[in-house]
């Protein structure tokens, strides 16, 4: 008996539904962490830490200046990946990702620093910037220099110093926030070499010991491993450690 050409067919798509497995369904979107409103009212500090022209004036760099228990350098050219890739340009990048997430959340932004083709300021100075600002939070933003087989990320804490007494446990709870969704949402491990954990206390740099509101200062990878140098010059995994800022400060300020 012959099969008509519509018996055909739906043999056909039988045979094809049984060697081509349907798609899976498309996840739902993750909600917002940051979403329009939710910092309304808010002042967020933003220190990308060293300069794009700090090279050009040792004596400047090298100048004295008190954090709060000792003297140190006012501040440093800060490091780069083997390729060249510059650590100041990484924060400025990372900095400016982070403040149009937060503006579009509402917040206000007070920064250490306008451009990435300047000196300074000294890092006593950028404490005193974002305390004058009346940041409700700040984040100093960094990349490290550290051994070439070592990897991750280490968020460094403040140890009470006089000023910045009253907020240590908040800061700390804020280091606990973003090493939270630094895991979740880069892909970046805690540190192997720096502190324990992705913690590590520091009673001897001038933007913790000075500060007046909750900080932390983040070293969001070693510039010097080469799996880490390859995330942290890539565009879309600085957007995605600003997003994992922006998330810690929304739990922060408006959890």
């Amino acid at each position: 008996m012959g099969i008509s050409l519509g018996g055909l067919l739906a043999l056909f798509a039988a045979l094809v539904a049984l060697v081509v497995p349907a798609a899976p369904p498309t996840p739902p979107a993750p909600p917002s962490t940051h979403a329009s409103g939710s910092l309304v009212g808010k002042i967020v500090g933003i220190d990308p830490g060293h300069n794009g022209r700090n090279y050009t004036d040792p004596s400047y760099l090298n100048k004295q200046v008190w954090n709060g228990r000792e003297y140190e350098d006012c501040d440093t050219t800060g490091t780069q990946t083997g390729g060249g890739y510059d650590e100041h340009t990484f924060n400025w990048a990372v900095a400016n990702y982070l403040a149009q997430k937060l503006r579009a959340a509402g917040a206000k932004v007070v920064w250490t620093r306008t451009s990435d083709t300047g000196i300074g300021p000294c890092v006593d100075q950028r404490a005193r910037l974002l305390n004058q600002g009346h940041a409700d939070i700040s984040i100093d933003i960094h990349a490290d220099g550290g051994p070439t087989s070592g990897r991750g990320f280490a968020i460094l804490l403040p140890v009470a110093d006089g000023p910045n007494n009253r907020v240590i446990n908040a800061s700390v709870r804020f280091g606990g926030y973003l090493r939270s969704q630094l895991l979740a949402m880069t892909g970046m491990p805690v540190s192997t070499y720096d502190g324990s954990n992705g913690f590590a206390y520091r009673d001897d740099l001038a933007g913790l010991n000075l500060t007046t509101e909750p900080k932390v200062l983040v070293e969001c990878g070693n510039m010097r491993n080469a799996t880490d140098a390859a995330l942290l010059t890539s565009k879309t995994w600085q957007v995605k450690a600003a997003d994992a800022m922006a998330s810690a400060i929304v739990k922060m300020l408006a959890g």
